[in-house]
């Protein structure tokens, strides 16, 4: 299993566990994650997915799992979250239309 949030990208970071007289020794921070299980109401399906703390707290503030994969950037997801990502726009009902500046 990847030690790796599907919605932000999170990963495992490296450090120094330090003690009192600084002798330093490695170590790594894992990200705080959970199996969560989202559901998607415009594919009409759920997926569980393994995701950091953060991402639930992102996803919760967007409204819904479709918002909030409308707007996240595809480098952060995993592959199997693109491809549905990739479903969510095409069945969306609204697209946002792009505004024509004017000079």
């Amino acid at each position: 299993m990847s030690k790796k949030c599907e919605l932000t990208g999170k990963i495992p970071m490296k450090g120094h566990n330090v003690s009192h007289a600084n002798n330093k020794t490695k170590r790594r921070f894992l990200p705080n994650l959970k199996k969560v299980k989202f559901t998607s109401e415009l594919m009409k399906r759920s997926l569980k997915l393994t995701v950091s703390n953060a991402g639930v707290r992102s996803v919760d503030k967007k409204g819904s799992f479709d918002e909030y994969l409308k707007v996240v950037k595809n480098k952060n997801l995993s592959p199997r979250l693109i491809k549905l990502k990739k479903g969510i726009l095409v069945k969306s009902p609204f697209k946002k239309k792009p505004v024509a500046k004017s000079a």
